[in-house]
Parts: C-alpha cells; sequence; structure tokens
C-alpha cells in the first residue's frame, strides 16, 4: 500500500483538538504545502478546529513561506508553544500569528527550543517531562512569566521543582498525535534522507514523539524514489516512523532559497565568494567581538551584529580559527547572513538540532556571540520581547538554552536605539542622539539572566560602538572607550543606572575604524598584529 498523499489528504488527518508537532526554522525545512492544506481546509470544512501545535524553531519567515501564519486562524489554532516565531523589519505587515497573540485569540507560550526538543524526547520515551536549570530566573521561570506570551497563555506549562536539595524547572511533557516533519527523498517505505536539506533540525524526534504514543507522521518531501535505493547510512528518519508521504517538488530550501548546493554541503563555495561586510558602525563593533576570540575556540553565534563576526575573520586571513556553531545544527564552515541565518555554507557537519543543544545547554563550547535589546542593572538582556513591535523579534528560539551555562558570552548592539552615527577621525561619532535607552534599570523581558551568570562565574562581556562593558559582582563596568566618545555625556548620562568605570580604561583599538584589514591574529590570543589605538 502506498504511503504518498496529496497536502489535502494529509490535512484530512487533522482532527479538532490535536497536539500538532511541526519541524522547521523558519524558511529552513518548513514544511509549508502541508501546512497551507491545513489552513485551506479549514476554510472551507471549518475543520480541524482548536488544534495545539508545537514548534521548536518557528514555522515561517515572512519572505513566502507562510509556516503557521497558514494555521493563524481564529477557531483553527487555540494553542501554540513556539522555541520563536516568524520575524521582520518593523515596516513589514505583521504576520497574522503576532496580531493573534496581540488579541489574545490564541495562547501563545515561548518556550526555549532545546527544552522544547527535550520535551518531546520525553514524551516519545513516556517519560513525564524535563527537569532543567535552563531557564531560571528568565522568561521561561514561573516567577516572571512561564513563557506565557500572552493573557490567553494562562495555563501553567512549567513549575519550579525541588529535587536532591537544588532548584529547577519542571516542564510536563506534551504529547503529540501528529507530527509534520520534512526531507528531501522518502523511498516507496518511507525512509527519508535530507540530501538537499541545509539541516536536520528535529524531525527524527517529533517522529518518535508521535509515532511511540500511537500518533501519525507526516512527511513532506520533494520525491519519491524506489525502495532499496537509499543508502542506509543516509536515511535519517526510517520508515517505520513515517505514516504518509506528501511530495512537493517545489519546497524552498529557506528563505528565499530554491536550492543551493553549498548550504547542504554537496559542494563548497570558495572562500573569495563570500562578501566582506560593509565598512560601517556594525563593522566596527563586530570586529570588537572578533578581539574576544581566540585560536581553536568552539563558537556559537546568533543573529544580528554577531552574524557578521566570521566574515571579518574571513577578511583577515582568519578562517578556520575558530568553529562556528550554530543551534540548527551546521558545525564549522562560514554561517550565512540575513534570513537565511541558521544555515552554513562548507560545514563540517550537521548535527541533528536536538543534539546541538545538548551541547549548548551543558556549555560544552567555548563562547558565545550574541547580541542584546536590553541590558539592565543586574546585567540581565532582552532579546526576545519588544512591545512597541513584536514582530521585529522572532522570540528567544535557542537563546536561553546557550546562554545558561555558556563559559564565555560576548553581547554585541547599540548602546542607544535611534542615534545617528558615522565614523570619523578614526572613530565615532554622534550625529543625533538616540532617543530609546537601551542600558536600563529592568528589561523587559528576562532572556538571560545577570545574577546567575556572577552566581556561576560566567564571563559576560557587552560591546557597543561607544564602550565595551563587563559584568561583575558589583554591576555593570565600562572597560573600554571608543575614540570621539565622551564617557560622561556619550555612555554614562546616556545609561538610566550608574555605570562603574575601570580605573585602567582602556581605548579601542584606532585600527578597528578604517576601511582596510586590521591585522588581526588568533594565534595564541586575539591581537592587531601590531596595530593599537
Amino acid at each position: 500500500m502506498s504511503k504518498v498523499v496529496s497536502a489535502a489528504e494529509a490535512a484530512g488527518l487533522i482532527k479538532d483538538g490535536m497536539v500538532v508537532s511541526v519541524s522547521s526554522s523558519s524558511g529552513l525545512g518548513c514544511p509549508d504545502a502541508v501546512l497551507a492544506a491545513i489552513g485551506e481546509r479549514f476554510d472551507s470544512e471549518g475543520h480541524p478546529k482548536d488544534i495545539t501545535t508545537l514548534h521548536p524553531i518557528a514555522a515561517g519567515d515572512m519572505y513566502g513561506i507562510k509556516g503557521i501564519d497558514h494555521l493563524a486562524k481564529p477557531g483553527l489554532l487555540k494553542r501554540t508553544l513556539c522555541g520563536s516565531y516568524p520575524s521582520g523589519p518593523s515596516s513589514s505587515e505583521p504576520p497574522q500569528i503576532w496580531k493573534m497573540i496581540g488579541d489574545n485569540s490564541v495562547a501563545a507560550y515561548n518556550v526555549p527550543s532545546g527544552i522544547l526538543f527535550d520535551m518531546h524526547r520525553e514524551a516519545a520515551a513516556k517519560r513525564p517531562g524535563v527537569l532543567t536549570k535552563v531557564g531560571l530566573d528568565t522568561f521561561a521561570d514561573p516567577r516572571h512569566q512561564g513563557c506565557a506570551m500572552n493573557a490567553a497563555a494562562s495555563e501553567p506549562i512549567v513549575s519550579v521543582q525541588q529535587f536532591d536539595g537544588e532548584e529547577w524547572l519542571y516542564f510536563r511533557s506534551i504529547v503529540p498525535q501528529v507530527s509534520i516533519i520534512r526531507a528531501t527523498t522518502s523511498d516507496e517505505r518511507g525512509n527519508l534522507t535530507y540530501e538537499h536539506e541545509g539541516a536536520y533540525l528535529g524531525g527524527l524526534e517529533q517522529a518518535l514523539a508521535a509515532r511511540n504514543n500511537g500518533g501519525v507522521v507526516i512527511a513532506q518531501v520533494k520525491r519519491v524514489v524506489e525502495n532499496g535505493t537509499l543508502k542506509p547510512h543516509d536515511v535519517r528518519v526510517p520508515g517505520v516512523l513515517v505514516d504518509h508521504i506528501v511530495v512537493a517538488p517545489d519546497q524552498l530550501q529557506t528563505t528565499l532559497t530554491p536550492y543551493d548546493p553549498a548550504i547542504s554541503g554537496e559542494v563548497f563555495r570558495p572562500l573569495s565568494s563570500f562578501r566582506n561586510a560593509e565598512m560601517n558602525v556594525q563593522k566596527v563593533i563586530a570586529r570588537r567581538v572578533a578581539l574576544e576570540l581566540r585560536d581553536g575556540m568552539a563558537v556559537n553565534i546568533g543573529f544580528g551584529i554577531s552574524a557578521n563576526v566570521p566574515r571579518i575573520l574571513l577578511e583577515e586571513g582568519q578562517h578556520g580559527k575558530v568553529t562556528w556553531v550554530i543551534e540548527q545544527g551546521a558545525v564549522g564552515g562560514v554561517p550565512l547572513l540575513d534570513f537565511k541565518f541558521g544555515c552554513a555554507s562548507n560545514a563540517e557537519a550537521i548535527m541533528p538540532s536536538p543534539h546541538q543543544f545538548i551541547y549548548f545547554q551543558a556549555g560544552g563550547f567555548d563562547a558565545s556571540l550574541l547580541s542584546f535589546l536590553q541590558i539592565d542593572r543586574h546585567g540581565s538582556v532582552n532579546v526576545s520581547k519588544l512591545s512597541a513591535r513584536p514582530h521585529v523579534t522572532a522570540g528567544a528560539g535557542g537563546f536561553v538554552d546557550i546562554t545558561a551555562r555558556a563559559r564565555k558570552i560576548v553581547f554585541s548592539g547599540f548602546f542607544n536605539a535611534g542615534a545617528k552615527l558615522s565614523l570619523a577621525d578614526g572613530g565615532i561619532r554622534i550625529d543625533q542622539e538616540g532617543k530609546v535607552k537601551k542600558v536600563v534599570n529592568e528589561v523587559e523581558h528576562i532572556s538571560f539572566s545577570g545574577k546567575r551568570a556572577v552566581a556561576q562565574g560566567q564571563d559576560i562581556t557587552y560591546v557597543t560602538e561607544r564602550c565595551v562593558m563587563k559584568l561583575t559582582p558589583e554591576g555593570l563596568v565600562v572597560t573600554e572607550l571608543a575614540p570621539g566618545i565622551d564617557l560622561q555625556r556619550d555612555v554614562l548620562a546616556q545609561a538610566e543606572i550608574p555605570l562603574g568605570v575601570a580605573k585602567d580604561l582602556k581605548t579601542t583599538p584606532a585600527a578597528l575604524y578604517l576601511d582596510q584589514p586590521i591585522g588581526l591574529s588568533l594565534n595564541g590570543g586575539a591581537s592587531l598584529g601590531g596595530a593599537h589605538g
């Protein structure tokens, strides 16, 4: 009996009130044809109603892959637990899911991505839930928001538990009755290979969670081949876990990308084909972040300014000195920019995302380079909530998992929002001060806990265009000042809170501000090859 069904037939398998797990990361690996068919069925039949969806990472990208927005219809979607949500520029119309969150027509939760993968694994093994320290003293902690994004999310999904004399967060397992995953190729028995995909994501864990609990697994693929033609080492999800196959030959590899073989590791791009970052203030910040790196490090990077740091190393002839590791699973290579973020070209390996999160949650890597929206007096960081423009941030994604035990974190961003800045005279010039302060008394959302970082002895640095700050037990301390910046007027007076100033306050190297290579060397420690400011 053939497992191949139409997208409409697959949509007909979703019953009212079901819990549905979806594998994707924005546009990467999104089973969009199946999600579209579910939305179309609801429009024509009024079913399925009141479903709950689980998305360890975002489904959809605001750039042609609607993802969760196919389901964002009052009456269809009752509750959703997402590691992240579709995001884009403030000038774009918000996705429908953000409108539903804002008007409380869906109960929405933002659950750290690694924890959501853990919840699937525990559900698959029929264990009660996840006991973790990831998320303590962040928005995931029930003493803060408990992952709830709006008033409709009133049902608790996490509690604080004492176990073996220590405090833990406990997330009860949620069992999916249907899992919708994606691959490149299926044989007639449902064995799945991922040769054109940029990541494996969590398809295997999500399939196991549904199958082991009597549920249904639907796989969207580009093509179906004859049994016996797939090599067993290439099969990432075995056919015994797959019930139905939907063929979507035009599925995009990732955002705005039909297919790029370098993303899936089938070819390696020449390093000369990667464009250098444009010379601007963001590049200066990325250069300063690069000075925090050392030869041989395994380093995680996040979306934003820090995503440009690999290009700095390329430009400086230091590519390969650092191994980049990203939450979607790529290890090594060159992480891509903009909304292709999550993919890498020329990767050395691609791990399943749940396994990558195990690596992150335990702090097995050397450093993480991440962005910030706000920093508060405790050194806590908000990256997951911006009430004025919610869809500009995707939510936390893997940020909470990555930062929970990371030995070294370098946060980067602009000191104020809205300032007009330029490079002049070998330094920074503030042409017009920003109106929105980002160094505040209390962050709107605790994505990273400065209190826990101090208690755990984590090495925390904040790099801005004006200064570099370190987190100490006494609070934030300015350790370095950019050329052209006045400490009192441009830094201390622009923070809502008192900032400490290091006795040996340094000046950021002048080479960073010039439109030429800076002489970066990571051999035995980051330096500027003899060039100093």
